[in-house]
């Protein structure tokens, strides 16, 4: 009995560790582009430097149209976020279009504050989700 106790114990362990490997999601890796994008735009524009989301508008939306089109990985619901990920597209499309037309930097600024907040959206939803496609 002394011996098959510790065993068990090493046994009920590994069962544990690989569950809980097994249910890591993979990336999904549309996603990470855009907010690698989302990230360097939104936070210096919160501290009111412009440039990078002025310079960078055309290939946040090449990224988020990108996302859009992709298919999400294993442990992702697809169907959960498509319309938040019309939503964030239609979004970017409208800040870029602000952008060319030289709008004002606090209108700017305000629409890709809400930008942040459906990309913000989507990852909730991603996160609840339980692995399903």
């Amino acid at each position: 009995m002394k011996k098959i106790f510790p065993l068990l114990i090493v046994i009920i362990s590994l069962s544990f560790f690989n569950s809980c490997q097994a249910q890591e999601k993979a990336k999904w890796k549309e996603m990470e582009e855009f907010h690698n994008v989302m990230a360097q735009t939104f936070h210096p524009a919160e501290e009111g430097k412009m440039e990078p989301i002025k310079n960078r508008s055309q290939e946040m939306l090449d990224k988020a149209i990108a996302w859009e089109s992709s298919t999400a990985p294993a442990g992702y619901n697809q169907q959960a976020v498509k319309n938040t990920l019309k939503d964030l597209v239609k979004g970017v499309k409208e800040i870029n279009k602000l952008i060319k037309e030289k709008a004002k930097d606090d209108v700017i600024k305000e629409k890709l504050s809400g930008l942040h907040d459906i990309f913000h959206e989507i990852m909730d939803k991603c996160e609840k989700e339980d692995h399903m496609n």
